[in-house]
């Protein structure tokens, strides 16, 4: 069974590391997965025994708190971390000018010790506390060997060697860190939570010609509901007056009205921006478009890229590496220099210090959630982090046709031949659920029986008594039909009964209006290759397919044989395969990246791709690849600048001799710098 639990007072990447620790090894938890930044547990449990021993654990460590998870999230208002700092600095500066003008020591030393315990009680206390939690069911030194350790040793230790002024301004700085880290996270928070705002507070419900408001998740499929001038649209919904104007910015990202007509569905989290209309209630608000949009992002979280397990396993072991290669600099050399041990000790709070991994465990998964949080304002839903960097990778896009590069919108054409073929063909597609059966719905005609669909062929059954046969000319040539095949660029249904060639009724579809402008874009993102693999003729896939930058295409192809021509076209890099995401879930599973088109009504295009176009809008992968590539990007920047500052001074702090902000700096400077370009990531992508 599975599980999330909302939580709070999490601001701590290290922290979120060890609470995933302590729950994977309690009996009965599966798997776990911490979200720092989305402030999230999710479990995969046993049963509620152990369900309810997860919960007085996360209940139990540090502050965390479990909240309800229909409660609003509060906006944090950091009270005690900003008194901290603000008596802090009260005492610092005195102190600081009374050391500076000299002749006040012990003044001096009592301010700054005062200004140390000001900023630095939170931090004792941490320390305090996992004292007994790193002892608890064995001895677990990840927890004890934290950031809170290392720089209350730093501290205490500069008080030792009466380096005082060091000490305080170590936890100063560190609290002051500790104080804008927040802030950033909570910002990024933010940008995510601001999602919820897509939700409709209120819908209101036609009933008996009377009008009532309710809350949307009261609605249910077949209610009609009244949107005013201006009203988010609840649930999706199918529009039952003339025409309507939306407002589709935020589920697209792009700022234009889009003309719905009558019949035609609305997604959920649009506006109204016309005049009040009516529609019917498709799906409930818990299947609707905003849910699975914000269920989407909100799990994106426990699907972790490879440089953030990494991280992850790395901080483990590398906390209490460095403490043990501190001990050794203070302890060891200095039995060679005549037990010299002041002279060491400086160096190896320095290590201690400038070693802490804050800035990869923070602003690493910080760099991720911001992508998704950004690509979703796109209307581009990812599935979790990996996947974005499998996208950054992607150098060939694959495409089926109908219903993706293509509206999949079908219309009945030209009929020729006589006119019964269009109402015998007709009677065949109603009883099919193939999209092509859609063209037909407007067509009165009589109900076949014994009816057979023959994969990439046709249809064949009886109507009124009769044999008929409705397919493509393959079909036709199969079953021994003498027939011309037409030279059309629209979709050929060839119609038989009793063995009598009637004619054939021409099936239209449209490319998408934006179909050109994306691919075109998908080009210049750094795509390298675009196919496209149908199941039309030769003849119609050329047509269709001319005015678009494609540089090769497969027709005629079976289902089945799509998985493997799609395998073939994989050249250098990952391959991406955009489809609708039902029909197409076999060669879903062999790509490097799926993309699901219209997947939003669809649990079939949810399930099978990695990503999901919220608005079905081509334009919008361009902006997902770009996307892709500037998170990935950000998170090698942040990994390579931290790894040289930390590295280079370390270094120097064997070198020379450096002053204790200077190892302050290299950690809570760099993890500051690190966390501010990981939110470049959250601009618009243009």
């Amino acid at each position: 069974m599975k599980k999330i639990i909302r939580i709070r007072n999490l601001h701590c990447a290290a922290c979120a590391a060890e609470l995933q620790e302590e729950l994977s090894a309690l009996e009965g938890v599966r798997a776990v997965s911490v979200d720092f930044v989305g402030q999230r547990v999710t479990l995969e449990h046993d049963g509620d025994a152990a369900l309810q021993r997860a919960i007085r654990h996360i209940s139990s460590f540090e502050k965390v708190e479990i909240i309800d998870g229909n409660a609003p999230v509060k906006k944090e208002k950091h009270t005690k971390e900003l008194l901290s700092i603000a008596f802090s600095a009260a005492f610092f500066v005195p102190a600081l000018v009374l050391h500076l003008l000299g002749g006040y020591e012990w003044a001096a030393f009592g301010l700054f010790l005062a200004a140390f315990a000001a900023a630095g009680w939170s931090v004792v206390w941490s320390v305090v506390r996992n004292f007994g939690r790193a002892f608890r069911g064995g001895f677990h030194p990840g927890v004890l060997l934290d950031e809170n350790l290392l720089m209350l040793i730093a501290a205490v230790g500069a008080f030792v060697i009466r380096q005082e002024m060091e000490g305080a301004v170590v936890m100063l700085l560190y609290q002051i860190g500790e104080y804008l880290q927040a802030l950033a996270v909570g910002s990024s928070r933010g940008a995510i939570t601001r999602l919820a705002a897509l939700k409709s507070g209120s819908a209101i419900r036609i009933a008996d010609g009377r009008q009532e408001e309710v809350d949307p998740e009261e609605l249910s499929a077949g209610d009609v509901i009244l949107l005013r001038k201006g009203d988010r649209i609840p649930a999706d919904c199918r529009l039952l007056d003339e025409f309507a104007s939306l407002d589709t910015k935020s589920m697209t990202g792009e700022s234009y009205f889009r003309e719905v007509a009558k019949g035609e569905e609305m997604l959920s989290g649009c506006v109204n921006e016309g005049d009040a209309v009516r529609a019917e209630v498709v799906r409930p608000a818990c299947e609707s478009a905003v849910s699975k949009i914000l269920e989407l992002v909100e799990n994106s979280a426990s699907q972790k890229a490879k440089p953030e397990k990494f991280i992850t396993k790395f901080s483990r072991w590398y906390t209490p590496a460095v403490v043990l290669i501190a001990l050794v600099l203070a302890l060891v050399p200095p039995l060679f220099q005549g037990y010299n041990f002041s002279e060491w000790i400086v160096p190896a709070l320095n290590f201690l210090v400038i070693s802490c991994p804050c800035a990869l465990i923070i602003s690493v998964p910080l760099t991720y959630f911001s992508g998704i949080g950004t690509l979703a304002r796109c209307g581009v839903l990812a599935k979790g982090a990996a996947h974005l960097d499998d996208l950054a990778l992607v150098r060939t896009a694959v495409f089926d046709k109908t219903g993706t590069l293509t509206e999949g919108k079908f219309t009945v054409g030209k009929v020729d031949g006589q006119a019964r073929a269009l109402f015998l063909a007709a009677s065949l597609e109603h009883a099919c659920a193939h999209p092509l059966a859609q063209a037909f719905e407007g067509v009165a005609a009589p109900a076949a029986e014994h009816v057979e669909e023959i994969a990439g062929r046709g249809l064949a059954g009886r109507v009124n008594g009769r044999e008929v046969l409705a397919g493509n000319y393959k079909f036709m040539c199969e079953r021994g039909i003498a027939c011309g095949e037409t030279n059309s660029a629209s979709l050929t249904v060839y119609v038989v009964e009793e063995g009598a060639f009637l004619g054939t009724v021409e099936i239209e579809d449209r490319l998408r209006p934006e179909a050109k402008e994306a691919l075109c874009g998908l080009k210049a993102a750094g795509i390298r290759r675009i196919a496209v693999l149908t199941g039309d003729s030769e003849v119609r896939a050329r047509a269709a397919l001319a005015s678009l930058p494609v540089d090769e295409y497969c027709a005629e192809l079976f289902p089945q044989e799509k998985p493997a021509r799609a395998a073939a076209l994989r050249g250098e890099g990952k391959l991406m395969y955009v489809g609708d995401g039902i029909n197409d879930t076999p060669v879903m599973a062999v790509s490097d990246v799926s993309v699901a088109m219209g997947g939003l009504g669809s649990d079939a295009a949810i399930e099978a791709s990695d990503f999901v176009l919220a608005s079905d809008n081509l334009n919008a992968l361009p902006r997902a690849v770009r996307g892709a590539k500037k998170t990935r990007r950000i998170v090698f920047e942040n990994i390579v600048f931290s790894i040289v500052v930390k590295v280079a001074l370390m270094v120097l702090s064997l070198v020379i001799d450096l002053p204790l902000w200077i190892a302050v700096f290299g950690d809570t400077g760099v993890m500051l710098l690190a966390v501010l370009n990981s939110m470049r990531m959250r601009a618009r992508i243009k």
